[in-house]
Order: C-alpha cells, then structure tokens, then sequence
C-alpha cells in the first residue's frame, strides 16, 4: 500500500483528498461508501436500474470508492429474496453496466460477497431485520432453511438452521472462490469477504454461535480456519493487483463472545493470507446486524480500526457515525485508519464527499465535480457574489 501522492501531486491537500495506492488500484481519496443492503434486486438476483442510479449517486458524489451490496455466493446465502447474487452467468452479466459507469467516474467500484448463513431468509432491514413473521410469509415472502455451523437458531424465534457437514465446509470454500472469479469476471476493482455481524463466517468465528467438535470448531484456530480457508481460496482467484477487503465485527456484542484480542490475531492471520485492508465493524452475532453492545456515539467504532491497525500491522477502515470532514481527516491524520467509510450519512447526502472538500478549503471553484455539475456552480460565484458564499450559504448581517 502506498499512502499519499506518488506522483507529485499536491501534498498540502487534506489527507482525507490524498490518493492512496493498494496493490494495483489508486483510489483518488480515502473516501468509501460501504456495503448497505437495499432488497432492490431485478429478477434472479441480479443487478438493474436501481443500483446504477443508487451507486451512480456516490461516483457524481466524489467517493474514492464505493461497494455494492452485501452479494450472496450462493442462492441458500440469501440474507433476503430481494438481495443481490453472484453464483451464475446471468448475474455476472447485470453488474457491467453498473462497473462501467462508475470507472467512467474514476470511482473505484468494489462488491462484497456475503453469505446470511443461519440468518438468511429473514426480513429486510425496514422489516425489522428479524426472523419472517406471520404476517410477511402471508404477504407471499420465500421462506428457506438457512444453513450454519450448527443447528442452533440466531434467537428465539429465528428459523432452525442445518448443521454443515465437515464435507460441506469444504466445499463452501470452492463456492466462495467460485463468486470471487465471477466478481473479476465481471469487473469489479475491489473484493470484500464478509466476516461480520452474525452471518455465515461470523458465525464459524465465535464461540457463541460455533460448538462444532470437528476440525471447523472448537478453539480460536478451529473456528477460524473456514473463514480463513474461503480467504486463500478467494485471494487465490483474484489478479495480485486487485486489493481484498474484509469486513470483522471486531467485538461480536455479546461478553462470551468474539472480542478485540480475536480480531487482532485474525488480522494478523488475514495479512499473510493477502488481506489488504481490514473493515471493522460490529455486533450481530445474536439477533439483528446492527445489533451491538458497544455504545454509540461520534466514531464509536474507530479505536477497533486503530487497534488492528497498530497491532496487527494491516491498513483499516473506519466506520460508524463520522458524520464531519475535520473528524474524518483528524482520525487519518492520528494514524487510527487509513480509509474513511461513510454510510449512513452518505444515504442522507450523497455528495458529501464533495461538500467535506469544501469543509477542509480545498476545491474553492468546483473543480472537483463532474463537470456536469462544476461548471454551473463555478458560473454562480460570481452571480451570488456578496450575500453568499460559494457554496451557497447565505450571508447574514446584523
């Protein structure tokens, strides 16, 4: 990974607007737009018209990356009916459209590949995130049975799952490397392996969820090594060029469960293996994905990103309630991440990668818009000249 400029560019610019090289992808800023689920899939879980308008948004926006959706490797991973997929041809093919307009943008695009485990077939987020009630199967939601790595339901409530066979473990790792060669068939930039919040690999990694007694359970290198195994296999199918993600959730949200001393070691482990960069998230692990014990509040998140990445020696990303550009450049500039995910309120302003710019006094004339947009803005300065600023906030005197 190369951090900052490389090629004489302008070294005075904000952190958070340096461009940042890993592997063979230069990310034109630190800037990231997470993975967060939608259950706007076009037919046979493919990518259509909403996602390249909903991604689309985020490349105009000034990202330096953005990730579609949390994508199932296989049609049981489902997390819901509605979410994305990458297991055939048909699905491989729906992405380009997506992927060539956001390289049109000099965006980044990367996809991560999840799979629900015992918590697939469940409601969407603006459902509850639960298990299917009554009332959705009535509405004429699919109902399937999850698979994990034992028959334990998430809750009470939650659907039964079947326990993975030792033979079955084995072969899921041949469905994740099958997913992450139809990801570079397709064109995507970036890989993310999804390890966090109570789904399939999250589950196999802590001990709340994993009483297995075969080789895929038991101690910490017992309930790592599918999750490992997935990320060989994986690594193995991508160009050496092309950067890997993972998303950990770096505590699980229960005392018993997965802690920080686990994820630093499973970083560590992650590294050799050809991890790039670590996402670190949280919670899940018993009941919805956003569950968690950890309080929130402004970056409640990001000593988990700075823990991993002094400890474990690997690039991290920050996420959780960075909502303002001196926060997001202050957690650069300390050294407690290395790139900046901002989901939520990236839902809430999609330009905003563009509006931090003008916080941090770069940018002053547009010029880092599409010139779609830049050139009409660039024009209006003047035009607004003594009762607003630039950006169009109002001048006010007493």
């Amino acid at each position: 990974m190369t951090d900052g400029p490389t090629d004489g560019s302008d070294t005075t610019r904000p952190k958070l607007f340096q461009p940042l090289t890993i592997r063979g992808v230069t990310l034109k800023n630190r800037l990231v737009v997470p993975p967060m689920v939608h259950y706007r899939c076009d037919p046979g879980n493919s990518c259509g018209a909403f996602h390249v308008v909903h991604l689309g948004r985020y490349a105009l926006g000034g990202f330096g990356l953005v990730f579609v959706e949390a994508t199932a490797v296989e049609e049981v991973g489902l997390i819901n009916e509605h979410d994305l997929g990458i297991w055939n041809d048909a699905q491989v093919e729906s992405y380009k459209p997506l992927i060539a307009f956001m390289k049109r943008q000099n965006t980044a695009i990367g996809i991560q590949l999840a799979h629900g485990g015992r918590k697939s077939s469940s409601q969407t987020a603006m459902q509850g995130m639960g298990p299917l009630s009554e009332e959705n199967l009535k509405a004429g939601a699919k109902i399937w049975q999850p698979v994990g790595p034992t028959a334990e339901p998430v809750a009470k409530g939650w659907l039964t799952p079947r326990q993975l066979t030792t033979a079955e473990c084995k072969a899921m790792v041949g469905t994740w490397a099958d997913a992450a060669r139809n990801a570079v068939r397709a064109g995507f930039d970036v890989i993310e392996i999804h390890t966090a919040h109570g789904y399939l690999l999250a589950s196999f990694l802590s001990p709340v969820s994993n009483t297995r007694n075969d080789e895929y359970g038991g101690d910490r290198a017992g309930r790592m090594r599918l999750p490992l195994e997935i990320v060989e296999a994986v690594r193995r199918e991508m160009p050496a060029t092309m950067p890997l993600f993972l998303r950990v959730s770096a505590v699980d949200g229960t005392q018993e469960g997965w802690n920080m001393g686990d994820t630093v070691a499973f970083a560590r482990e992650l590294k050799v293996r050809g991890v790039d960069v670590i996402d670190c998230s949280s919670g899940g692990i018993a009941g919805a994905a956003t569950a968690a014990q950890v309080p929130r509040s402004l970056g409640f998140q990001v000593p988990f990103a700075e823990r991993v990445r002094k400890e474990a020696d690997i690039a991290t990303m920050a996420v959780g309630i960075i909502l303002e550009a001196q926060q997001a450049e202050t957690i650069l500039e300390q050294g407690q991440a290395d790139l900046i995910a901002v989901g939520r309120q990236s839902q809430y302003n999609p330009n905003i990668a563009l509006h931090w710019a003008h916080d941090l006094g770069i940018n002053r004339r547009f010029e880092d818009w599409a010139p779609e947009y830049g050139w009409w803005l660039e024009k209006r300065i003047k035009t607004m000249e003594g009762f607003a600023t630039p950006t169009g906030v109002v001048i006010r005197r007493s």
